[in-house]
Parts: C-alpha cells; sequence; structure tokens
C-alpha cells in the first residue's frame, strides 16, 4: 500500500458516497482535503488535510510552505509596522507546527500555542474551550505573561475554521483579559456557513475588534440530515467486524460495500504475524516479531523467525542548550534563530544515522511537538537522496479503512507515553502501517521518552514491525525558570532617568542598579589589591573624579575644537555599519566609554535616515569575559546577526580579544550563534579593527571624564556577593553628580555638527569601502616594546592612547606619561592631570600613540609615598 498515491481518487469519496457529505469549495479544497469518520458524539466526519503533518505523511517542504506562505499573507494584510507588533497563537494539538509556520512567514512574530498538558508550577495565563473536538480544554502557558498582554495584533491559527466557535471562545477569554483593536484568524481552509461567517462579524462588532480572515481555500461541506447517526451506526459496524477479526466484505446492512476492503488498524494484506486487534486494546496492528524486538531490544538486525527484528537507533541531536522544544512556554524571533543555526548540524546527524539504503524514510513527530520534527525534516529532505516524509501522532480516535478513497488507509494504536494529566489513553499513528517506509525517525521530547514508548506494546515496538529500522531522536522537554536548566527571567533594560541622565530612547542599559551599594575605595588602596592579587579590578570602585575649574574648562574647549572631527568620525562609523554589517543594527555599546559613541551613532541614523536604531549597554570586564546574561537578553528580543558591538576608541585591543573570545565561548555553550565580535569604534589608533570612523589618535572629550560624560553611570561591577549567575553586572547611577553633568550636552555638542560635516564624510566611506583596513594589531607589538623596555613586564599596566592614558590618570597610580613629540592641544588635559598628580610626562620620538599612561608597576603606598602621588623610583 503506498499512502502517497491513491490513483487519482479522491481520499474522501468513501465517505461521501456512503454518508451524502458533499465538500463544496475552491478549485483545490479536494486536493487539500480527505474525508474519514470518527467515533465523536459531536461531530461524525473528520477534515482530514494532506498539507498538514499530521494524519497524511507529507512532504515537509510542502508542510512547511503552506504555514509561511499564509504567514507571508498575513504580514502583507497588516503591513511591516503591525506585523512587527503581532504575536502568533496556535491550536493544540493539530495545529502547533501550522501556527510557528506562520510566524516564521510573518517574520518577527513570537508565537505561543496552546497546550493540552500542564506544566507544574507554570501558571496558565488563560484558556478556553475547543467544543467539537475529543479533548476539549486548552491551556496557556506561556513563559513570559506579557507575550499575551500587548497591543499589537493576535494572529490565531488553526487547520480548519469550521464553525468558529473555537476562535470566538479564544477571543472571548483573551479579550477580557487582555483587549486589543485587532485579530487575524488564520486556517488553511474556511469551511463556514454563511451564518456562521455572520456571527464572527457580529462578535467583532460587539467586541469593538477587527477580524480579518487569511485562508488558503474555502468551502462548505454539506450533510444530509441525520448524517451524525448513520456516521455513528457505520463506524460501530466497522469496529465490531474489526473486533472479531473479520475483514467485512460485505457491508453492513444498507451500506456499499468498500473498495478494496477495510480494516480497523490494519492493511488489506498484512504482514506476517500481524493480527487484528480490537480499537480499545493497547498495541493495535502489532506482530508477533514486535514482540520479541521489545523483549530483546537489540542493537542490530536479528532474525526472528522469518522476518528480521528492525534496527533502533537512539539519535543525540545535540539540541543547543536552553532553546524550547516548541511554542507551548512562547518561542521567540530570536528562538527560531538559534533553531535555524543548529538545524544543518541537526539534519546532518541524521542524515549519517539513516541506513544507506534508505528510499522512504517517516519523521513522525509527537502530538504537540510538531514544528522541531517539521524543520528538521524539511533539512533532512535537502541531504538525502531518500522519499523524505512527515507526519505526527495524535490523540485523536479515527475509523482506518483501507481504501484510496478514504484518508485514514491505517492505523496504529499505542498507550500513551508522556504520562498525561488526565490519565492514560490510547494514543494514535495514521498511514504508518503498510505504508512501506525504509526507516522511521520518531521524535519525542524528553517526558514522552517513558518506560511506556519501549514497552511491548508501545509506539516503538509498533513502528518497528512495520520499518526495518527505527531511529529515536528525544529533544529536552522545556520547562521555563523551573530547572538550572532554565535560568531565570531577566529584567527589562534600566533606563533614564530613573537609572542615567541619558533620555529613555537613547540607551537601554543591561544592568543591575547598585545604587545603594558603597563600593568605591581610594585609589591607592584599589591599586595595591589588584596588583597583589588580592582583588579584581571590576569588584570595586574608585573615587569619582571632580574636575578643578580649569580642568572643566579644558574640556569645553576641547569639546569647541574637536566636536565636527568627532561628528565626522561618528558619522563613517555609522555609515560604515549600516552598509557592511546590518541596515537595521543593534548597537550594544560596552558601558561605559563606548556609551556615548553608541547613543552618537543612533542620533546619526535618526537625523540622516529618520531610523530609530535599539541601542544597549552591556557590560565586559577584562578576564571575566561579557556579561552572559546580557547576550542571553539580546538574543531573546534581537536577532544575534544584528547586533553591533560599539566602544569609544581602541588601545592595545584587549578588550577586542577579550570579546572575542567572550562571544566563542558563550555561542559554544549556549547553542547560540550569530554574535559577531569586532567591535566597532570611534578611533582605532591601535588597528584591531576594520570598522572605524578613523585610525588617528586624537582628543575625544568624553574620554576626559567619568560619569559627568557617561550619563552619570560608574563603571561596571562584577563581584560575586553581588552580581549572581542569574543577574546583570552592576553599576551605579550618580544622581549626586547632576549638577557637573555635561552628558547630554557632550551629545548635542556633536550632535549639531553632522549637518556640515555630511559631505565629507560620504567621502570618507567611500574610500575606507576600498581600502585595506585589515587589521595590524601595531598597538599591540607596541605596547610590548614599551613593557620591557621600561622593566614592566605586564601589558595590563601600560595603556596606549589619549583616551586609556585618560583613565590611567583618572582611576589608576600612574608612573609616568610617555607623550609623542610635538603632541600639541590634544594632551593640554593630560599635562594638567599629570600635574596635579605629581606624574611625569616624558616625550618620546617614535610612538604609535599621541601619548601612553604607565601604571606604576607592583605598586604599593610605600613605592610612592604616603599621598600615593610622589613616585618613588
Amino acid at each position: 500500500m503506498n499512502i502517497a498515491a491513491n490513483n487519482g481518487v479522491w481520499s474522501g469519496s468513501w465517505v461521501a458516497e456512503r454518508l451524502g457529505v458533499e465538500l463544496v469549495g475552491d478549485d483545490g479544497l479536494t486536493a487539500l482535503l480527505g474525508l474519514a469518520l470518527r467515533r465523536n458524539p459531536r461531530r461524525a466526519h473528520l477534515l482530514v488535510s494532506n498539507v498538514l503533518g499530521k494524519h497524511v505523511p507529507q512532504s515537509p517542504s510542502v508542510v512547511y510552505g503552506h504555514g509561511f506562505s499564509l504567514g507571508r499573507r498575513v504580514r502583507d494584510l497588516l503591513g511591516e509596522t503591525e506585523a512587527g507588533q503581532a504575536v502568533v497563537l496556535g491550536y493544540a494539538e493539530t495545529a502547533t507546527g501550522l501556527g510557528h509556520s506562520v510566524a516564521d512567514g510573518i517574520g518577527l512574530a513570537p508565537y505561543l500555542h496552546s497546550t493540552r498538558r500542564p506544566v507544574a508550577g507554570v501558571a496558565p495565563a488563560g484558556g478556553f474551550e475547543e467544543s467539537h473536538s475529543h479533548a476539549t480544554s486548552h491551556l496557556l502557558l506561556p513563559e513570559d505573561p506579557a507575550l499575551l498582554s500587548g497591543d499589537g495584533p493576535l494572529v490565531l491559527v488553526d487547520d480548519e475554521f469550521s464553525t468558529g466557535n473555537t476562535v470566538l471562545n479564544t477571543i472571548r477569554d483573551l479579550h477580557a483579559r487582555y483587549p486589543r483593536k485587532r485579530y487575524v484568524v488564520v486556517a488553511l481552509v474556511d469551511m463556514r456557513s454563511a451564518a456562521d461567517a455572520g456571527r464572527l462579524t457580529s462578535f467583532a462588532e460587539e467586541i469593538g475588534a477587527r477580524v480579518d480572515l487569511v485562508a488558503a481555500a474555502s468551502g462548505t461541506v454539506k450533510l444530509p440530515e441525520g448524517v451524525l447517526e448513520k456516521g455513528q451506526e457505520l463506524v460501530a459496524r466497522y469496529e465490531e467486524s474489526a473486533a472479531k477479526g473479520e475483514r467485512p466484505g460485505a457491508a453492513p446492512s444498507g451500506l456499499s460495500a468498500p473498495r478494496g476492503g477495510a480494516a480497523y488498524g490494519h492493511s488489506p494484506a498484512p504482514l506476517e504475524g500481524v493480527a487484528l486487534t480490537h480499537p480499545g486494546a493497547r498495541g493495535g496492528v502489532e506482530s508477533a516479531a514486535t514482540a520479541a524486538w521489545a523483549r530483546t531490544a537489540p542493537t542490530g538486525p536479528q532474525a526472528t523467525g522469518n522476518r528480521t527484528t528492525p534496527h533502533l537507533t537512539r539519535i543525540d541531536l545535540h539540541w543547543p542548550h536552553g532553546l524550547p522544544d516548541g511554542g507551548r512556554h512562547g518561542f521567540t524571533p530570536a528562538h527560531r534563530i538559534r533553531l535555524e543555526t543548529a538545524l544543518p548540524t541537526i539534519a546532518a546527524r541524521l542524515a549519517e544515522a539513516l541506513p544507506p539504503d534508505a528510499r522512504r524514510v517517516l519523521t513522525l513527530g509527537f502530538e504537540e511537538l510538531m514544528y522541531t520534527p517539521l524543520r528538521i525534516a524539511r533539512e533532512l529532505e535537502a541531504l538525502v537522496g531518500a522519499e523524505v516524509r512527515y507526519s505526527t501522532t495524535t490523540r485523536s480516535p479515527v475509523l482506518a479503512v483501507d481504501d484510496p478513497g478514504y484518508a485514514i488507509r491505517s492505523r496504529l494504536v499505542f498507550p500513551a507515553h508522556d504520562n498525561p494529566a488526565d490519565g492514560p489513553g490510547e494514543r494514535y499513528a495514521y498511514n504508518v502501517a503498510g505504508a512501506g517506509f525504509d526507516a522511521v525517525v520518531l521524535f519525542v521530547d524528553s517526558a514522552g521518552d517513558t518506560p511506556e514508548l519501549h514497552a511491548p506494546d508501545g509506539l516503538l515496538a509498533l513502528l518497528g514491525a512495520h520499518a526495518p529500522h527505527v531511529l529515536l531522536a528525544v529533544v529536552p522537554s522545556y520547562v521555563p525558570a523551573l530547572t538550572e536548566e532554565s535560568p531565570a527571567m531577566l529584567p527589562e533594560p534600566l533606563r533614564g532617568p530613573a537609572f542615567s541622565s541619558y533620555p529613555a530612547e537613547d540607551v537601554g542599559w543591561l544592568l543591575q542598579d547598585l545604587s545603594d551599594v558603597t563600593l568605591e575605595a581610594p585609589t591607592e588602596e584599589r591599586e595595591e589589591a589588584i596588583q597583589s592579587g588580592g582583588a579584581h579590578y571590576a569588584e570595586s570602585l574608585p573615587v569619582e573624579y571632580q574636575p578643578s575649574e580649569q580642568y572643566q574648562a579644558l574640556f569645553h574647549a576641547a569639546l569647541e575644537t574637536s566636536a565636527a572631527r568627532i561628528a565626522q568620525a561618528v558619522g563613517v562609523v555609522t555609515e560604515t555599519v549600516l552598509a557592511e554589517r546590518s541596515p537595521r543594527p543593534v548597537l550594544v555599546s560596552l558601558a561605559r566609554a563606548g556609551t556615548p559613541v553608541g547613543v552618537l551613532m543612533r542620533r546619526w541614523a535618526q537625523v540622516r535616515y529618520g531610523v530609530d536604531l535599539p541601542h544597549y549597554a552591556v557590560s565586559i570586564v577584562r578576564g571575566r569575559g561579557i556579561d552572559a546574561n546580557a547576550l542571553r537578553w539580546l538574543a531573546a528580543h534581537h536577532d544575534p546577526r544584528d547586533v553591533v558591538f560599539v566602544d569609544g576608541w581602541t588601545g592595545k585591543g584587549a578588550i577586542t580579544r577579550e570579546l572575542a573570545d567572550a562571544v566563542t565561548e558563550f555561542e559554544e555553550r549556549e547553542g547560540v550563534s550569530g554574535f559577531d565580535p569586532e567591535i566597532a569604534v570611534l578611533a582605532d589608533p591601535g588597528s584591531c579593527v576594520r570598522t572605524y570612523g578613523t585610525r588617528e589618535d586624537f582628543l575625544i572629550p568624553s574620554a576626559c571624564l567619568n560619569s559627568t560624560v557617561s550619563g552619570l553611570i560608574s563603571r561596571t561591577v562584577l563581584r560575586a556577593d553581588l552580581v549572581g549567575p542569574d543577574d546583570f553586572h552592576g553599576a551605579k547611577f550618580y544622581r549626586e553628580l547632576a549638577g557637573a553633568d555635561v552628558s547630554v550636552a557632550f551629545l548635542d555638542a556633536v550632535a549639531a555638527r553632522f549637518a556640515e560635516v555630511a559631505d565629507s564624510v560620504d567621502a570618507a566611506v567611500k574610500e575606507l569601502a576600498v581600502a585595506d583596513r585589515t587589521p595590524t594589531w601595531e598597538g599591540w607589538a607596541a605596547v610590548e616594546r614599551i613593557s620591557e623596555e621600561y622593566g614592566i613586564h605586564d601589558v595590563n599596566l601600560v595603556k596606549p592612547g589619549v583616551g586609556e592614558t585618560t583613565r590611567v590618570l583618572l582611576r589608576r597610580v600612574p608612573w609616568k606619561i610617555l607623550a609623542r613629540a610635538g603632541a600639541g592641544a590634544d594632551l593640554d588635559h593630560v599635562r594638567l592631570l599629570a600635574e596635579q598628580r605629581g606624574v611625569p610626562v616624558e616625550e618620546v620620538g617614535e610612538l604609535p600613540y599621541t601619548c601612553v599612561g604607565l601604571i606604576h608597576p607592583k605598586y604599593t603606598r610605600g613605592a610612592t609615598g604616603a599621598d600615593g602621588r610622589a613616585v618613588n623610583v
């Protein structure tokens, strides 16, 4: 029997002829749908989709393509703006994969599907009833309840739209909790009557919302009077024949004989050893070979009588850590990106495990677990030469009749194997028995990998009776925030004015507020502790430098003379990012020096192109890496491929290397990919990166000050007693320094020069586009040379460039300053600070930087005198 080929016979004709059921509608309706019968007191017939991937094995490309295409139509209907605000809700169990595919077609829509599996500790955010279903109660269990509370469109996806009752129940429940202005109903087929269509319209008017409908095809089912009773009688008669082990050759009285014979749960030409079973018995369509295989659990083919027992192989998919197995608790666009990144490797592992001579392969999902197997099957289909088909198991009991004019040709009956909350019961796999598959790949989540699955009457045993090779792939069941594998939900970014003096839209700080914690220590104490190994520099904060009037005057003078040069560098680096990295980048500045630059880049894009780029600030700590929780947050809310890390300048390139190593480690550990660790900087005097505004080592006024030019935010803090494994790194908001704050004034002064530098920016960007920007790391080489020449022997104590030298003078215990001979006004503030701290400035002829700050090697307070200023050499 070949399920895929019905010899041109419509797979609904058997039911249509016997019950007088008629399908009327679009030309392609009968290609999409067949008919079957089920025992259900509410509805006798079942519309069986040929493209859903539930009851009928189908090409995974066809299944996914139909859902994705519907999603594209929804996006066109909503427009880009509303589509970007949409949330998609799919119905369990049949439409969970379809809803996922629709969400993919829309693009950036998060997805949630209803479920019939309660999860301990996860509170329902809603629920509703599906009146015509055999299992009616649906739960909504989003990990993030805010998923349903937005005001964007809600897209509801089901395989068929028959009466509208399910959708009305859903909207009624959700609208009472989370009212919104627009709903879109999506289905493969719209089979409503004219009266039901009117109900939906009036309901939309009643709640004051717009409700649209998108379907691949539409029509109606014409049912003659008494069809329910007649259908139930027909089902009962076939069940009785199956219970007696009979093949009904003559139809029951009043009914036509089925063409080709029929069986409830078996094919017309039974495989050797296959016994008819009563539909209420466990383990329907079982063979003697099946039982023997299940008892011996062989690791390879073994002879059993005249048959060969199947080969069972367990496949380790190397599933990405923490990636949800589906939309039961929500599936974000970032989750989809993680899955798509992992799919080629997963499918390749599966392809290697398939027998080389397999010509027909079935990938079989498990009830609500539809999307993950579908995406893997679609990837596998492109890798192997075999014909790949996809379907899933189900709770729904349907009569099986082996006839080309009937949609359900065979049925496997087996016990539930996921410890369902509603107790044990039968589960089913349709059109698998006798379908000629050489291998079956069964996908279950770990909640379904139980002894019942492996029992002699379990699903694995039944599959083994009908395919010589069975492969088991177990996907970890995702349980939100309840296990170590599922970290706690991270908070939303901090924003001004509650945290920082920047406007809320300028930057979101992926940090925790430690403003109420005393973290400051005298500079000399910190330096001694750091160099002795007693503390890491990120475990405390220096006392904030309070600039003198003379120093503040230098800052404002420097800003006046360099604003245009900074504006040009901002324009060049922003245009380079837009052209080479992403047209809609997500700017992620390295707090805090990178933050003013990120805000300026955001303003350039806003002024020049009218786009509002997302901008966040994250912590990176030398020797400790980047904040992994911040990366998790970014991956959950944005496409990692759009993330562009931003900093003020490069020195020797230590942070550049730190970021590259940290991102690699994070992606390997988390199973996330797509982050580009190369930093975009305003100035790259160290020649460490390819994306920069300039490679000159010039004065960036934001380097002259600390928090008062960086939104009143401290340097970041990472200390074990303050920052837990699920926390963002910390920082302080110095509200008390508001009177000295020049953060916004600095931004405004630079942004005011954008217009005048626009032409020169365009010219510079063109030159850079064809220039060789390969990093030479000449700065790192210079630092190593200086470290040895001056007897320091520690590159971490050598801080090259104007910005880093300024930091040495403001935060550390400086030993001496090396200045390039002839350096002018760019070093005025450095010379002043050096004079205030009693630090010598030594002019050097050959220096790739304008200046270099040297931290006192092997510092102790005794080495510098009691006040920490005079250097004893």
